[in-house]
């Protein structure tokens, strides 16, 4: 039985901030509310979670980089900040640089 073809589509994609989103959901919940007999138990299970989220990421990411479309909506929250804080660095550049012309 032959495997089904990988897809690279939008739809891939969204499912993939979507999944995105739900890791850093349990991971947010694994910090402030479940309660480890120990630090260790504790980073543990924040390193598994961690680890299947940065392979989510990282295949989304590469589809992002092959030119594969997506919508802002359809970003986890984790990299709406990301992009907020480079926008944020962009813009302060750029006023740096008027500035300085002035």
């Amino acid at each position: 039985m032959a495997k089904p073809a990988l897809r690279n589509d939008k739809y891939f994609l969204r499912d993939l901030h979507q999944e995105i989103d739900l890791y850093d959901r349990k991971l947010s919940h694994l910090k402030n509310y479940v309660e480890f007999a120990s630090a260790a138990d504790r980073e543990e299970a924040q390193k598994k979670l961690i680890t299947k989220r940065a392979t989510l990421e990282k295949a989304a990411r590469d589809l992002v980089a092959s030119g594969v479309e997506f919508e802002e909506k359809d970003l986890p929250r984790s990299f709406r900040k990301e992009n907020l804080e480079q926008d944020i660095e962009h813009v302060e550049r750029e006023n740096i640089f008027l500035v300085k012309q002035a």
